[in-house]
């Protein structure tokens, strides 16, 4: 039987606050009690069938067996596409670990804590819209929740708990996959003080990571000072409890912490976005970033040089360029960069640079990472290591870090909300 074709639509979310709700609380309480009800369910059968010993075959229960089992959760209160959502959730836990034990990942767990609240979710079936509200259908003889909404009426929706405190509405859209605009090859060289050197074969653009450094060194100063503090006062030992200073400040460090960490992925989005959305507006379809997965392998600079260097989010970033590009039409791959800051494009001489300007003897000057953004380029292209007569630098020019950049794509075509 062949495969159905894969459909070609992306996906962007809707983020939304809400209040906290008895019948909030109540629906949760029910999602919960469903998924620890699967949860047991599927264990329970597992263990009693027998683990492939003396012969015994175990079972395991397909969800649409689980869902013929549980047809609805104790209290009634939630729909049924939202009771199958739950239990539909619970397997996608357990193919997500079967997934990643057979990568070889050795942190990988099945689910099998008990949830008293879970997220609440709703297909397109219990999802209507009209007159500017929202309507989630719930079970029979059910108060269905009713939310004030001014977009268009979403695919599916979930509802769940925020770190932060309060519930979090999450509305899922689909729309159509946006093609590339053209056929050209980028390259980009990853650094720390500069997030992203581009080069598109005609010029090399630099996004600078200042920012983003001087936020990570003011929040390990904030950790270590609140540690100080911290390591001072009365930790709990089973007889007394940990004294009330201690609590208020581990509450301050993980604030501030999460404050900072936020300032710094808004930045990483914002320069993403900027950076991607350039790139599909000169018609670049293909996008390549250096590879310097394993480069903490070998970092050991000292104590104090190695904080900076472990501190950058170098994957993050790498991950935020992968996913918007890809949704709009354009291919990331990863190409190794040995080599790529110490060959001269010219005359493929090879010179470790002692500053931010290569210079080589045969008269070639450009920056450092314009030319491994370059030799990257020229990697994929399959030309590294040729010399080149009569190549010249291109010119250089630098993005700084603007808080009015847009966490949005600035595109020529119509603005696409999906990142």
């Amino acid at each position: 039987m062949s495969k159905k074709p894969r459909r070609n639509v992306q996906r962007f979310v809707r983020k939304v606050a809400l209040p906290k709700s008895d019948l909030l609380d109540k629906l949760s309480h029910a999602a919960g009690q469903l998924y620890t009800q699967t949860l047991v369910a599927y264990w329970r059968i597992l263990r009693k069938t027998g683990t492939g010993k003396n012969g015994r075959t175990p079972v395991f229960l397909s969800p649409y067996g689980m869902e013929k089992l549980l047809p609805s959760d104790p209290d009634k209160l939630l729909h049924s596409h939202t009771c199958d959502a739950v239990v539909g959730n619970f397997y996608a836990s357990i193919k997500s670990a079967n997934e990643r034990k057979k990568q070889g990942c050795k942190d990988a767990k099945y689910p099998r804590r008990r949830k008293w609240f879970y997220k609440i979710t709703w297909k397109s079936s219990g999802i209507r819209l009209k007159d500017g509200y929202l309507t989630l259908s719930t079970g029979k003889g059910v108060e269905n929740l009713v939310v004030p909404w001014v977009h268009d009426l979403p695919t599916m929706v979930e509802i769940g708990w925020k770190k932060t405190g309060g519930y979090e509405l999450r509305a899922v859209y689909e729309v159509g996959a946006i093609q590339a605009l053209g056929d050209g090859v980028a390259a980009i060289d990853q650094g720390e003080l500069r997030t992203a050197t581009v080069y598109d074969g005609e010029k090399a653009t630099i996004y600078s990571g200042r920012l983003v450094k001087s936020k990570s060194r003011y929040r390990a100063k904030v950790i270590a000072k609140l540690d100080a503090k911290i390591a001072r006062t009365r930790k709990g030992n089973g007889k007394q409890p940990s004294s009330r200073r201690r609590k208020k400040l581990i509450r301050a460090k993980r604030r501030v912490t999460r404050q900072i960490d936020h300032q710094i992925r808004d930045i990483q989005h914002k320069q993403s976005s900027h950076l991607v959305s350039t790139l599909h507006n000169q018609g670049v379809q293909t996008v390549v970033i250096g590879d310097i997965r394993d480069i903490r392998k070998s970092m050991q600079y000292g104590p104090k040089a190695n904080q900076p260097l472990h501190n950058w989010s170098f994957g993050k970033f790498r991950q935020m360029i992968t996913y918007k590009a890809e949704r709009l039409g354009m291919q990331v791959t990863l190409m190794d960069e040995a080599y790529t800051s110490q060959t001269c494009p010219a005359c493929t001489n090879r010179k470790k640079p002692s500053g931010r300007l290569y210079a080589c003897k045969c008269g070639f000057v450009c920056d450092r990472d314009a030319v491994g953004s370059m030799n990257i380029r020229a990697k994929y292209l399959g030309t590294f290591g040729r010399p080149v007569v009569g190549v010249m630098s291109p010119p250089v020019r630098g993005v700084r870090y603007r808080p009015q950049f847009s966490r949005h794509l600035a595109l020529n075509t119509p603005r696409t909300p999906c990142l």
